[in-house]
């Protein structure tokens, strides 16, 4: 039995699986159930603001303090994936936590230009569509870049992400492990 370490907390989780499904959905809907499709953008943002508050006063490894990194260390973290010596990060690495950063950036822009085009002053305007739909196809982009990085750790640490991000476990930190 490989002991393990509570590392994401059930709010974080449920956020992260939340949003998976919003997006699902919003993209699925989007030019069929336009009920469906707005209902399923404002989740998303209610999700993302409160994921901003939970990155201020959640627990430690739901903190951004705790795992975002300045761009150098970032840059330095991908240098080394691509030298195959990227250290095991307990809680977010340097890249899945630029990742995230953008990933919520990106959502966040889709929510705000979806928002506005209901609005009478945006209602029709072709930049606030064009907009909305250009985030959403770079989002796509984003997760697969996302799924991809989840997919590359998992297989260099051993360990499964999808798995710690469901059930909030990792392994123990050992050797040069960043804790």
């Amino acid at each position: 039995m490989v002991a393990t370490v509570k590392v994401w907390d059930p709010l974080v989780r449920v956020f992260h699986w939340g949003l998976v499904a919003c997006f699902a959905v919003a993209w699925i809907s989007a030019d069929t159930w336009e009920d469906m499709h707005e209902v399923s953008g404002y989740i998303a943002a209610a999700l993302i603001a409160f994921r901003l508050l939970w990155g201020l006063i959640g627990p430690r490894y739901a903190r951004f303090t705790q795992f975002l990194r300045r761009p150098t260390e970032v840059v330095a973290y991908l240098s080394d994936i691509l030298k195959g010596r990227e250290r095991r990060y307990i809680g977010h690495n340097p890249a899945g936590a630029a990742m995230i950063l953008v990933l919520l950036l990106f959502m966040t822009g889709t929510a705000l230009t979806g928002w506005l085009y209901t609005t009478s002053m945006f209602w029709g305007s072709d930049w606030v569509e064009e907009m909305h739909e250009f985030l959403a196809n770079s989002l796509l982009v984003l997760v697969g870049l996302h799924v991809a990085g989840v997919v590359l750790a998992s297989i260099r640490h051993q360990e499964s992400l999808v798995r710690a991000m469901v059930s909030g476990r990792k392994r123990r930190p050992a050797g040069n492990d960043v804790n």
